[in-house]
């Protein structure tokens, strides 16, 4: 079984993104920390400052995301694995002392570079490789399933060592982690970089490597080329994902306290419940796409439905009760592998180097990563943070109603690329 040969490097990846799912909210959940680190006294002003030091990550992303995929292929999935854990260290290390938000800028970009210019680009492919194709979408969403757990843990985590004065220790940890994923990528064999040394005969007898004969037949498969709206929305979709879920995983917090009347321990149980959502997602995603083999589109379009269920009853809902019930299930349905099943699905309509979707695709998730926490940051300073998160959760709805249309459109071209029915499986 080719994933024994590669168990190794598949336990680098989900533990790189145990640590990921830390780095992605460690702002967030640390927001008033940092901010009186850096010198703020107005919790408006360094609430704002907190949400343009997270658009810096996404800054990092979107710029580094594309050419990383690139070079990815180019030069393996291991030396990108290494650098990202190397980079990943100064950021959190840089973080860890920053005393000004310009500092804390960099660190926040080069947090960007290092998840999307080196791991995303390499890891996402990585993971896809080291199982066989059948088994791929599983092991996406195993990557998802690693990051819910650490946003389970790690917000109730900070919430306790701040109360007890030792705060420093919640960046501490994932600087440790960090230091671990290093030490595994520089001794793990990546499926890749073995299948680039080794050749195949295709059927008219020239000689490939074994990656370029797996997405030459993936597209003689196809009866027609996808048009360009096609490769459009499996693009496309990456933001809009990203738009979604980064919105719930950031501000879940805020909403709680805002718009609910919250105290903070409370809230933060709201961004526990909303990643207890997405890991009950993962394994019940993972069972419908490994066992029964359903088609990746279809899951993304029922996330797409309920995703917008979901962020309709937060809007329209005053009781607390249903709100928790609600994101649990924006937490199923938009947390629980949406983003990487859309990977799935643009390497399934748009065949290609998996590096290089995954630069593009992510590139798209990138520009979303650094569009949100902008508009946040703009409209606290106009309208006040209760009403800017309230605003911020409408148009998350709006963007996921876009992304169910989004689906539709695929399904029917599905049936036009391939002779069936992405609904069949």
């Amino acid at each position: 079984m080719r994933a024994k040969k590669y168990i190794l490097s598949m336990a680098m990846v989900y533990m790189a993104y145990f640590t990921h799912g830390i780095q992605a909210i460690i702002l967030s959940q640390n927001k008033v920390n940092f901010f009186t680190q850096w010198g703020y006294t107005d919790e408006v002003a360094g609430a704002a400052a907190v949400s343009l030091a997270i658009t810096a990550t996404g800054f990092g992303k979107f710029l580094t995301v594309w050419l990383g995929g690139e070079i990815s292929d180019k030069i393996g999935r291991k030396k990108m694995a290494v650098a990202g854990g190397i980079l990943y260290i100064v950021c959190f290390a840089g973080l860890l002392f920053s005393t000004n938000f310009t500092v804390a800028c960099v660190c926040a970009f080069l947090a960007g570079v290092a998840t999307s210019g080196f791991w995303d680009a390499s890891l996402y492919p990585a993971v896809q490789e080291a199982v066989e194709p059948r088994y791929a979408g599983s092991a996406l969403i195993g990557i998802k399933a690693f990051v819910s757990v650490s946003g389970i843990i790690y917000p109730l985590m900070a919430v306790h060592f701040s109360n007890s004065g030792n705060w420093h220790i919640n960046v501490w940890i994932p600087l440790v982690m960090s230091v671990v994923c290093v030490v595994l990528a520089v001794i793990a064999p990546f499926a890749y970089d073995d299948d680039m040394k080794e050749t195949v005969k295709t059927a008219d007898g020239e000689t490939k490597n074994a990656a370029q004969a797996e997405i030459d037949a993936a597209k003689a498969s196809m009866l027609v080329k996808p048009n360009g709206w096609v490769n459009f929305i499996t693009m496309f979709y990456g933001f809009l994902c990203m738009f979604i879920m980064y919105g719930a995983q950031q501000y879940t917090k805020a909403f709680g306290m805002t718009n609910c009347g919250l105290t903070e321990m409370q809230a933060a149980g709201m961004t526990s419940i909303y990643t207890v959502g997405s890991i009950i997602a993962v394994v019940f995603w993972a069972i419908m796409m490994g066992k029964l083999k359903w088609n990746p589109l279809k899951v993304v379009l029922i996330d797409s439905i309920f995703t917008a269920v979901a962020l309709a009853i937060v809007l329209l809902v005053k009781n607390v009760g249903v709100i928790y019930v609600a994101i649990a299930l924006l937490g199923f349905f938009a947390a629980g592998g949406a983003l990487q099943t859309g990977l799935g699905v643009r390497q399934l309509m748009c065949p290609g180097p998996k590096g290089r979707n995954t630069g593009i695709y992510y590139t798209w998730m990138g520009l979303a990563s650094c569009f949100l926490p902008y508009i946040v940051s703009a409209m606290t300073k106009s309208i006040g943070e209760t009403s800017a998160i309230y605003t911020m959760m409408g148009l998350l709805l709006a963007a996921s109603v876009i992304a169910t249309v989004m689906m539709f459109y695929l399904i029917g071209q599905h049936k036009k690329i391939f002779g069936k029915s992405a609904l069949l499986k």
